[in-house]
């Protein structure tokens, strides 16, 4: 049976639901995680951890384990073909996480899943949202279950329910942007692949952009953008892709498709991450083009911070304004993101010879330039927006250490 009232209701159990929920549960604070899924997605999707994501995700337990599952790739390559235009170290970073990490995220969401579960916390799924209102009080949502139609009242919401939020929806929350006018496609695949170093490959081409990269068991993960693409593209369609895109010298041999899918992207961004008592993260706030593997790592840190002000804001620890902090600290993140994202998206898929070749002439000349090519690691493994996943010092311990100060200085004097 479903509980009635609750501090924080979670209307979504994807990674982000689940790495709130776990940051809430850890702090003592009641929470309710439903999902309309019956079960989690078995789908791998987003495949990439990025530095910055581990080290916030230190806090909720779970770096290690996800670490131990994931392979862990040290370069980041961008190529025309052949090519190589502009390599990226990723194992000079200054972090404990100096790498890309591989993992698909159907093997994530386990890993969030078992530890919110040794926790004690609990995933209601075939529960759906259906309707959502707010009071200067609190919140009520209407959900329905297989068992029954019932309201919860709860503090607080928080949308964690994908681009189609319902909580985003329900806040009255425009979600500002447009889609891509190309289609993407995504496949894990077995092949044969030429290049004896692991790393994650960006690709050039007059046909259009393909990223490869290894996963572990010995799979790759295959994006490309393609006009018309097959709902589920098949060995012959990926071949072609890697055929025209990939390296020509020696090409990769796809051996079996594992999985894939076509899928529309777009690049949006909800215009406030709070109305009152209703929050939006992850998906449900932002979403942009896979160039750069950001999209899920911007949500995970999403839920880490919004997870810990929560905490605080319930057990006292900081005033209720202190929750805009949230806004003020993540809708930047993911604006930055989506420039990112955006720009890499649009180089990629540069049309005309001219323009291709002025393009890869300043990527080779940006190989050349340390600071730049040491910005642009910051940016994608997501430790140069570290102050904006920062929380300031709560006032009580900011309030502590300024009477301290007086007497140790007093102490010293004597």
């Amino acid at each position: 049976m479903l509980p009635t009232e609750t501090d924080v209701l979670i209307v979504g159990a994807g990674p982000t639901g689940l790495s709130l929920a776990i940051t809430l549960h850890q702090a003592g604070v009641r929470h309710l995680l439903i999902d309309k899924l019956a079960e989690g997605h078995n789908t791998s999707r987003a495949a990439v951890i990025h530095a910055h994501t581990l080290e916030v995700l230190e806090s909720i337990g779970v770096a290690d384990q996800l670490t131990a599952h994931g392979l862990k790739l040290s370069s980041f390559r961008i190529r025309d073909r052949d090519r190589a235009l502009l390599s990226l170290p990723f194992d000079t970073l200054a972090s404990k996480h100096a790498y890309l990490l591989m993992l698909p995220q159907d093997v994530t969401e386990r890993v969030l899943a078992d530890r919110l579960a040794a926790l004690g916390g609990v995933i209601h799924r075939g529960v759906a949202a259906t309707e959502v209102s707010q009071s200067e009080a609190g919140a009520e949502v209407r959900v329905m279950s297989h068992a029954a139609e019932h309201t919860i009242r709860a503090r607080h919401v928080v949308g964690a329910d994908g681009m189609h939020s319902s909580v985003r929806a329900a806040a009255g929350i425009a979600y500002e942007g447009a889609p891509y006018e190309e289609s993407f496609v995504l496949a894990d695949i077995h092949m044969d692949w030429p290049l004896r170093d692991p790393e994650v490959s960006l690709f050039f081409s007059a046909a259009g952009l393909v990223v490869v990269a290894p996963l572990p068991g010995g799979a790759y993960r295959v994006v490309a953008t393609l006009e018309n693409a097959p709902e589920r593209p098949g060995l012959a369609d990926i071949q072609a892709l890697i055929d025209a895109r990939g390296p020509a010298a020696q090409r990769g041999r796809v051996r079996q498709v594992i999985w894939s899918s076509r899928f529309r992207v777009h690049h949006r961004l909800a215009s406030s991450y709070r109305n009152n008592r209703l929050f939006l993260i992850g998906d449900a706030a932002h979403v942009h083009s896979p160039a750069g593997g950001q999209g899920m790592n911007c949500g995970l840190v999403d839920a880490c911070v919004l997870g810990q002000l929560l905490a605080d804001v319930i057990r006292g620890k900081r005033p209720e304004s202190e929750l805009d902090r949230y806004e003020q600290l993540r809708r930047p993140a993911a604006a930055e993101v989506l420039a990112l994202a955006g720009r890499l998206t649009a180089l990629a898929t540069l049309r005309g010879g001219f323009r291709r070749t002025m393009r890869n002439a300043v990527f080779s000349m940006l190989d050349r330039i340390g600071p730049v090519k040491h910005r642009l690691l910051l940016n994608l493994s997501g430790l140069g927006r570290r102050h904006l996943s920062r929380l300031p010092q709560r006032p009580d311990t900011a309030a502590a250490l300024s009477q301290a100060a007086p007497l140790a200085a007093a102490a010293g004097r004597r």
